[in-house]
């Protein structure tokens, strides 16, 4: 909602402006005054580039003055009445040096006045200039006349992107974009009802960085400023929005307001699902299938850092259950349970009697560390047999101790190791020393890993005789960033880069940007028999709000079904046991 000025006592009614009044503001504006449309009542005395101080060069005409009255006229290009909304209306006026737009800012008009704006209508306006977040607008509003109907102006036809100076040329203007943007990020979906637009999904610099990109985006905003907008607009016959849907002939009024361009539309958008909702993963049948999971905080310590309360816990309980029923994962990493060993069985037995399917954690003394959460492995017992304890690496380096155990198929074949590990995130970033220089903060400590884990693979190797190792879990770094080149540069194969295309390599999707997190890296010897790799697209597209704990204005939404079951997508390997030599 736009506030500016301190609202009336309610009760009163404001005394209507008369034009003696204005008699001096008249007469000084009298080289400003733009000829009155032939059915206005009166002749406006100040017309919109005037109030704006819109010249040929920036400041080359200044702004009238805060708080002068002026009696000023345009066609309303659309009206956003009311708290819910933007508390106003757009108009736009042709000028001599082209169409220009102001806001209105009219909170609580009388039945009267609300009837009246109504777009293509031609109104003249008895207002006081005014200003909010340093742009000029129109406020207390005293009177308003009708001088036509049915004048709505043609939206001018833009082409993604725009360079600034044209975007600042078409603020609030009325708009059309014919060329199909991209979803790029619906982040703040439900709590400001906006998307993220661009011409094509945006990746993350550093995740594949040989694919340059046109990184301007556009805030699809939904005529409202207010916070937690019930119903949550823009959803689908799903309840969804995924990044990576499609909007084609997009039209409002352009503004810019919080930091970014926005577009409040005046027609609703047309959507085309262009990146639906995946089927689950077809069984794995004679292949073996590993997959990493970063579960978002499993907690059965309501309200600590997952589950505020026990109804979410059962929510999470339901998602989780569903997207490992659809993941068909023979041995599947953990990421982000609570360090709690109660934790852990109680996910295993929750997966148990929900999917049907019996996983078993492995087991031995590793130590686990002291961070809030922890890594885990299971496995289905009637498909693979672990042949090894529990390793850890405990360098003090790692906060988290990586972990790794040794499997081997059910039906013979050679034994293999895979290890899981969740580096440092790159959230809460120091002030000084390990700051963020384009990889994010704590890329030092990331890179640190990664030498350390170079380490334990090898002794790994030696403890068991043979090279046959996977690396699967969160890593917390994209693609092409320092610690995921030292693992390939120790030897390690980037099984995502190797097998998938630009487009397919993302995990995660952070403020409008996709990318890899989550990876699954192979040593020589096991990467001879990978036969597929793939991300399960089930999260990171999914509006945040269809997670476990969801807004209460998402709970019509809410689902017991996989998507939205973590932030993170699972990454799944099969593998072809007779390859393993």
């Amino acid at each position: 909602m736009i506030a500016l000025t301190p609202r009336r006592p309610s009760g009163k009614r404001p005394a209507l402006l008369r034009l003696p009044t204005l008699l001096p503001a008249l007469l000084i504006s009298l080289l400003l005054a733009t000829p009155a449309a032939a059915s206005c009542p009166l002749e406006s005395n100040a017309d919109l580039t005037a109030i704006k101080g819109v010249g040929e060069v920036v400041n080359e005409v200044s702004a009238l003055p805060v708080g002068r009255e002026v009696i000023a006229d345009g066609v309303v290009t659309g009206a956003f009445l009311g708290r819910d909304r933007l508390d106003g209306f757009y108009l736009q006026q042709a000028t001599e040096r082209g169409p220009v737009g102001l806001f209105v800012y009219l909170p609580r008009p009388t039945p009267e006045m609300a009837a009246q704006i109504l777009p293509g209508s031609h109104l003249q306006l008895h207002a006081r200039i005014g200003e909010h977040r340093g742009r000029p607008q129109l406020q207390r509003v005293e009177e308003i006349a009708v001088c036509g109907r049915d004048r709505l102006p043609e939206p001018q036809a833009l082409s993604w992107p725009l360079d600034a100076a044209t975007l600042e040329a078409h603020e609030e203007l009325l708009v059309t974009f014919p060329q199909p943007l991209t979803v790029t990020g619906n982040h703040e979906l439900a709590r400001y009802g906006s998307l993220t637009l661009a011409g094509e999904r945006l990746f993350r610099p550093t995740n594949t960085p040989e694919t340059p990109q046109e990184r301007a985006t556009l805030q699809l905003d939904d005529g409202s400023y207010r916070a937690m907008p019930s119903p949550i607009p823009y959803l689908n016959d799903e309840g969804t929005r995924r990044v990576g849907s499609r909007v084609e002939g997009l039209t409002g009024v352009l503004t810019h307001a919080f930091d970014a361009h926005r577009l409040h539309p005046t027609q609703a958008p047309a959507f085309t699902d262009a990146n639906p909702r995946p089927d689950a993963l077809p069984a794995p049948g004679e292949r073996l299938r590993v997959a990493t999971f970063n579960v978002e905080n499993y907690f059965t310590t309501l309200g600590r850092r997952g589950a505020a309360n026990a109804e979410e816990l059962e929510r999470q309980r339901a998602k989780l259950a569903a997207a490992v029923a659809g993941l068909n994962a023979d041995i599947l990493a953990l990421v982000e349970v609570e360090n709690d060993p109660a934790a852990l069985a109680d996910l295993v037995e929750q997966l148990g009697e929900r999917t049907g399917v019996r996983y078993r954690a492995v087991g031995g003394r590793a130590d686990r560390g002291s961070d809030a959460i922890k890594l885990a492995l299971i496995y289905r017992p009637d498909r693979v047999e672990a042949v090894s304890e529990l390793y850890a690496d405990n360098q003090r380096t790692h906060h988290r101790p990586p972990l790794a155990a040794f499997f081997r198929d059910r039906r013979g074949g050679a034994p293999f190791g895979v290890v899981t590990a969740h580096f440092k995130s790159k959230t809460g970033c120091p002030s000084r020393g390990d700051i963020d220089q384009g990889q994010g903060c704590w890329n030092e400590r990331r890179l640190a890993q990664a030498r350390a884990m170079s380490a334990f693979l090898e002794r790994l190797a030696a403890a068991e005789g043979h090279q046959r190792l996977l690396l699967i879990g969160d890593l917390n770094a994209y693609g092409a960033e320092d610690p995921i080149r030292a693992l390939t540069e120790a030897g390690l194969v980037d099984l995502l880069a190797r097998e998938l295309p630009p487009e397919r390599r993302y995990s995660y999707v952070f403020r409008g940007e996709s990318g890899y997190l989550d990876h699954a890296l192979a040593s020589p010897d096991l990467a001879a028999a990978v036969a597929a790799v793939r991300p399960w697209p089930i999260n990171a597209d999914e509006p945040d709000f269809l997670g476990y704990d969801g807004p209460e204005s998402a709970a019509p939404h809410f689902r017991p079904d996989p998507f939205r079951s973590s932030d993170h997508d699972p990454i799944v390997v099969d593998l072809t046991p007779e390859a393993m030599r």
